[in-house]
């Protein structure tokens, strides 16, 4: 019986760190979203044989909004992954019965980190994002 209260309270210190990987997910699905819509324009703009106004340039706001992108998928990705071996790093801890704590703060701090990284890349790629938007209100 006291072995499943244990488990109990590990599967507890667990949940917070799970409930943080959700979240994660959502984030990293609107990122790829994103990508995707920012690849499907440039495709869109290298094959129109149509004169779009600054055409080059708006290549070049999709060249690097992609790169903002891919960057903040990368950090936020590795967040995920820290997180998960955080996790799996309080399972481990409990069943070895050693004291990882110290490996386990710096494993959230890092993911912590990560994650505020890629959503700064994130935010810039936003931000660049709202420049095409002036571009192409001088076509019309």
């Amino acid at each position: 019986m006291d072995y499943l209260m244990d488990i109990a309270g590990i599967i507890q210190l667990a949940v917070a760190p799970a409930f943080l990987l959700t979240g994660i997910g959502a984030i990293l699905a609107v990122m790829a979203n994103r990508l995707s819509r920012i690849v499907d324009r440039f495709r869109v703009l290298n094959e129109s044989s149509t004169v779009v106004y600054d055409k080059e340039t708006e290549l070049n706001y999709l060249l690097l909004r992609s790169k903002w992108t891919h960057w903040a998928i990368a950090l936020t990705t590795l967040s995920a992954l820290l997180v998960c071996t955080v996790i799996a790093s309080i399972f481990i801890s409990s069943e070895i019965f050693a004291n990882m704590d110290k490996l386990i703060t710096l494993l959230f701090i890092f993911a912590m980190i990560s994650l505020i990284f890629g959503l700064v890349c994130f935010l810039a790629e936003v931000h660049l994002s709202k420049n095409i938007i002036k571009l192409n209100k001088k076509e019309v």
